[in-house]
C-alpha cells in the first residue's frame, strides 16, 4: 500500500505530537500529590494513568514509524 505524502506527513506529526504530549503528562502525573500515598507508594490512579503513557508513547512510535517511512517511500517515488 502506498501512502500519500500527506498522509505521511500527518502520521510523522501525530507521532511527534503524541511523544510531546504524552511527556508532558508523564512529568506531571509524577509530580502529582494525587499520584502517590502517603505511605509513598504509588496509587491507582498513577498506575493506571501511567499504563495509558507507556501505551500511548508505543502507538505514538508506531505511527512516527508508518509516516516516516511513508515519507522516504514517496520521497524516493517522486525522484525517479
Amino acid at each position: 500500500m502506498r501512502m500519500s505524502r500527506g498522509v505521511s506527513l500527518f502520521l510523522l506529526i501525530f507521532g511527534i505530537w503524541s511523544w510531546v504530549i504524552w511527556i508532558t503528562f508523564a512529568r506531571n502525573l509524577l509530580a502529582s500529590d494525587d499520584a502517590w500515598n502517603p505511605d509513598g507508594s504509588p496509587t491507582s490512579f498513577l498506575v493506571v494513568h501511567a499504563a495509558l503513557a507507556v501505551v500511548s508513547f508505543v502507538l505514538g512510535t508506531i505511527i512516527g514509524v508508518l509516516g516516516w517511512r511513508g515519507w522516504r517511500a514517496a520521497r524516493r517515488d517522486s525522484n525517479r
